[in-house]
């Protein structure tokens, strides 16, 4: 992989606020710096689909993820937000390099623990402002964070910033729907969420085309490629 700031995960959550010189965090991205919310993230994550009305599994949303985007052997892949590793461990049984990140250390741990992988590396490091070199990688996933995020425009022109022409962005989220609990979890002192709409996130990525897009639910999956056509094969609500 051609970028170089491949870190071990960092030994205690210091400063952790401060990374990359980022203004402060939301409630949300604060509450995953906690060793207990990244202890049980996981349990969280295989269950979160359902919680919220659907019936889609982690397993449909990894064979959903390879479908569509195809994840080849020896690509470099980022995984923004990896939590407790799901996408990278994905990637990484494609047999595809991965650099993984997260702002929180005590989340990187668990990750680290889950898919012991000599194909992922682990790195703390918030997106909204990377050093990451432009135009270093094949593919990008981010899962959820774009709700946590406290800025998600910048996190989405970090995130096209670094892809190779041709490559792909996969994004997995919560869309607006207007609704009550939307409201309140978005009050910074609630968390601080965003539940962006498909459209707004759209214009956030100029460079990029959209290619794909499928909601489940209030859940959205949508695969974008730099430089590439908007076909909308997959569009549509389940």
């Amino acid at each position: 992989m051609s970028t170089s700031i491949m870190n071990p995960v960092p030994p205690s959550a210091q400063s952790q606020e401060n990374l990359n010189s980022a203004p402060a965090l939301s409630a949300a991205q604060r509450s995953n710096l906690l060793p207990l919310t990244a202890a049980g993230y996981a349990w969280w994550r295989e269950r979160s689909l359902r919680a919220l009305g659907t019936a889609f599994t982690l397993e449909r949303e990894a064979a959903l993820f390879r479908a569509l985007c195809r994840p080849q052997a020896g690509q470099d892949w980022l995984d923004v937000g990896t939590s407790a590793g799901f996408y990278a461990g994905v990637l990484a049984r494609a047999d595809c390099r991965v650099l993984a990140v997260d702002l929180s250390a005590p989340m990187l741990r668990v990750g680290a623990r889950r898919e012991p992988d000599a194909r992922i590396d682990w790195a703390q490091l918030n997106m909204e402002r990377s050093d990451l070199p432009d135009a270093s990688f094949d593919g990008v996933t981010v899962g959820a964070t774009l709700n946590e995020t406290r800025d998600p425009a910048a996190l989405l022109r970090e995130c096209a910033r670094v892809l190779r022409p041709g490559g792909q962005l996969w994004l997995m989220y919560l869309r607006r729907t207007a609704g009550p609990l939307q409201s309140l979890f978005g009050r910074p002192a609630a968390g601080g969420l965003n539940f962006p709409d498909p459209a707004w996130v759209a214009r956030q990525l100029p460079g990029l085309g959209r290619t794909d897009g499928l909601g489940v639910g209030a859940v959205q999956f949508e695969r974008y490629v730099r430089d590439g056509r908007p076909d909308d094969r997959t569009r549509g609500t389940l």
